[in-house]
């Protein structure tokens, strides 16, 4: 392992991808710019890299022909950590694939935790259970029990029918971030990059489909930890941290 200012341990970089245009919010610029309790979307998804102690480096990957407007952005808010802002991809698989060029000096021991930008309430407290979590794994993903019964369907004669209906105690819903030891992500990207079939959103994804040998980890997540997809979900975001911020005035746990 690399050490970092000798303590032994690897290096953990964090990219936060902020790629998309975030077409469904119907807003004038990417959604990672509009604005959530007094910052932007984007400096709330950063916040949590940069509170948490176990992190060494950000890298910010935003929508090219923004680069400049974040970089003033994030550097006005003071994040120390944040050592670089570049363009992502034209999809989500691009940019993941961009972070890792981004990183490309990085040791194949040392980690990176890829997180969506559109998950601006993540705390620094799972930030660091991922973290933990790559002690004894190469590859590890957030995520959380589905409240929700989950159905898989296929055509029937009327439209779509209930195929299966698994059992819900082995289901999880996936959220970020995702943290990986770089040796193996970067061994999984490159099969699948050379992969004219690859469709992927998610990196976990990638390694179980291209290194299926590989172990990855469930990290529980926090049902706080929501993704900014629709307007109505910059609503929901806010009444969390009101409550947050409330919770932790009155002495309790914060988000």
């Amino acid at each position: 392992m690399d050490e970092v200012d000798g303590a032994g341990r690897p290096r953990v970089i964090a990219a936060v991808l902020a790629g998309g245009v975030g077409a469904r919010m119907g807003a004038g610029a990417p959604k990672q710019f509009l604005p959530l309790a007094g910052r932007t979307i984007l400096e709330h998804a950063v916040s949590a890299f940069e509170e948490c102690p176990d992190v060494d480096e950000i890298v910010v990957l935003v929508v090219d022909g923004y680069v400049p407007r974040a970089a003033e952005l994030l550097a006005g808010a003071g994040f120390a950590k944040v050592t670089r802002v570049l363009a992502g991809g034209a999809t989500r698989t691009a940019t993941s694939v961009a972070a890792l060029a981004a990183v490309s000096a990085a040791s194949d021991d040392d980690i990176v935790l890829l997180h969506d930008a559109a998950r601006p309430l993540v705390s620094p407290a799972t930030v660091s259970a991922c973290v933990s979590a790559l002690a004894g794994a190469n590859a590890a993903g957030v995520a959380v029990p589905s409240a929700d019964t989950v159905v898989r369907v296929a055509a029937g004669p009327a439209g779509e029918a209930i195929a299966e209906v698994p059992a819900r105690s082995s289901l999880r819903r996936m959220q970020t971030p995702q943290g990986f030891r770089l040796g193996t992500v970067r061994r999984a990207y490159a099969l699948a990059t050379a992969d004219p079939g690859l469709v992927a959103t998610d990196d976990c994804g990638v390694v179980l489909r291209y290194l299926p040998g590989e172990e990855v980890r469930i990290v529980p997540g926090e049902e706080t930890n929501i993704k900014v997809t629709n307007p109505g979900d910059v609503e929901v975001a806010e009444a969390l941290l009101r409550r947050s911020r409330d919770r932790a005035a009155a002495g309790g746990a914060a988000l």
